[in-house]
């Protein structure tokens, strides 16, 4: 079974995957580099991976090379965690969440669902503010229905506002 390791603090300048192998090339043809660029400058982006076949020779590795100076910097060696395809932003971002205090039946809400929909009612700048096909007199069937949820809220305030106009 091969280990991956990662391997830090590298030098954000352009480097060869060669040169790197080159450190490790006393310990044979059975490890393999893998230095991570950036695509669009080419330049390496301070990190890379090392794959050695097995767990004995991967820690014999991190003592060995562990502060070893590469192009005048340490290189820092550790055993790379698993990554897994598509899971990468759940790991890193665990949804969070969020109550709404102002609401009578509070339901939790996913924080990413909430930023979506917040995102999504922005108007769009486009266009200036013109609508398009709006008849000038609206019909109560034709009407915007405000949010269920704050539906209660909204009727308190109109009937303050009712209350605030005729005295």
């Amino acid at each position: 079974m091969s280990i991956r390791l990662y391997i830090g603090n590298l030098p954000k300048e352009e480097i060869d995957r060669q040169e790197l192998q080159a450190v490790f090339a006393a310990e044979g043809d059975a490890v393999t580099t893998k230095l991570i660029k950036d695509r669009k400058t080419g330049k390496c982006r301070g990190f890379g991976f090392l794959t050695v076949n097995n767990d004995e020779q991967a820690d014999q590795i991190i003592e060995k090379y562990n502060g070893q100076l590469f192009k005048d910097t340490a290189i820092k060696l550790e055993k790379a965690l698993p990554r897994t395809k598509g899971e990468e932003n759940n790991e890193e971002q665990p949804t969070k969440v969020i109550t709404h205090p102002t609401t009578n039946n509070s339901s939790p809400t996913p924080a990413k669902e909430n930023n979506r929909r917040e995102k999504s009612s922005k108007k769009s700048r486009r266009g200036g503010g013109v609508r398009e096909n709006t008849p000038a007199t609206a019909t109560s069937d034709d009407a915007i229905r405000p949010d269920p949820r704050w539906a209660n809220e909204l009727e308190k305030l109109k009937q303050m506002l009712a209350a605030q106009t005729t005295s």
